[in-house]
């Protein structure tokens, strides 16, 4: 069973309530129908309610209006009692509910109205998590959020089977090699929790165990070190090579020692132009489904999907949310 489907049967066990923002997208609606068809999610869509309920697909879908809803008077005054000390003020606060469904969303997470949040089809990342961030924030004792992929590369058994974590390719331009080690932490934590599967965690470079000097590697060298004893429970290793992280006739050459070079199913790459390019170029090129990006270390699910994702790509993503999710209430439970 293919990745996607093995999360969309796990997301089924305990439906959560996710919100689709971004009413005005025919894709969201699409989505919304297909979603909630399935089973997979109980959809929130945020918008003209008089307008959404002239599609018949929606029948069902729970609609929330900020301009007409009860809610938002006493969403203004949290907003406002959040934000204040930043100099907004309670017009501002209105403003932002009723023109920005993101931060609506935000609210309605923030007071258990729902579960998680999926935006971005029709806006950029920024607008989709810099309200998240504002708002609902990293977990107790996370102290960045970070973005990643889901990785599923078709007739191939490198990694888990084909199947990768790549982080960071979504949110931090150039993390410095304390937050490389948070973000191999929180990778491992994310691969483990999802799948039930050991993390072997490579933090890559163009270098392998000293093979290159230069003060980049010497950043993904320390974040090893940092990461190795922060984070002890997981196998993680650095610095290397993309082909001494994943394969293990290349590891045996170059990092013989090592206990993840040859069987890497998480990689860190060492900034988001690596991350980014990386990522594309093993969707591009390998036929990869790539879903993303992810958020992880957040209070709550935050999702950003590409402004060139597909009704698939959606449902996919809500459906990691869904798990997401899942896996806050039973952590918060332990």
């Amino acid at each position: 069973m293919k990745f996607i489907e093995r999360i969309k049967e796990e997301a089924k066990k305990k439906k959560m309530r996710i919100i689709l923002p971004e009413s005005m997208d025919e894709r969201i609606l699409e989505a919304a129908s297909i979603i909630y068809q399935e089973k997979i999610a109980d959809i929130i869509l945020i918008g003209d309610e008089k307008v959404l309920k002239t599609n018949k697909k929606l029948s069902g879908i729970t609609i929330i209006n900020p301009i007409t809803s009860n809610l938002t008077e006493n969403y203004v005054n949290q907003l406002y009692d959040l934000r204040r000390e930043k100099g907004m003020t309670k017009e501002e606060a209105r403003t932002l509910l009723i023109e920005d469904y993101m931060y609506f969303a935000c609210m309605l997470v923030l007071n258990h109205q729902a579960d998680g949040i999926v935006s971005g089809a029709c806006h950029s990342s920024s607008n989709t998590l810099r309200p998240a961030l504002q708002l609902i924030k990293t977990l107790p004792g996370t102290k960045l959020v970070s973005g990643f992929f889901w990785m599923d590369v078709p007739n191939n058994n490198y990694g888990e089977n084909g199947l990768f974590l790549f982080a960071d390719c979504g949110l931090n331009q150039n993390p410095t090699s304390s937050e490389l080690a948070e973000i191999s932490g929180t990778s491992a934590k994310t691969f483990e929790e999802f799948l039930g599967k050991v993390p072997y965690v490579a933090l890559l470079s163009h270098s392998t165990k000293r093979s290159a000097r230069h003060e980049n590697v010497e950043k993904v060298v320390l974040a090893t070190k940092i990461a190795q004893e922060k984070y002890p429970q997981y196998y993680i290793d650095g610095e290397l090579q993309l082909d001494s992280a994943i394969v293990p006739e290349v590891a045996k050459m170059k990092a013989p020692d090592s206990k993840v070079a040859g069987k890497a199913n998480v990689l860190i790459f060492p900034d988001l132009d690596s991350g980014n390019i990386g990522y594309k170029l093993v969707q591009r090129l390998a036929g990869a489904e790539a879903y993303g990006p992810l958020t992880q270390g957040m209070r709550y699910p935050v999702n950003d999907l590409s402004r060139g994702c597909s009704v698939d790509d959606i449902v996919g993503v809500v459906a990691i949310t869904v798990v997401q999710a899942q896996k806050n209430i039973q952590n918060q439970e332990k």
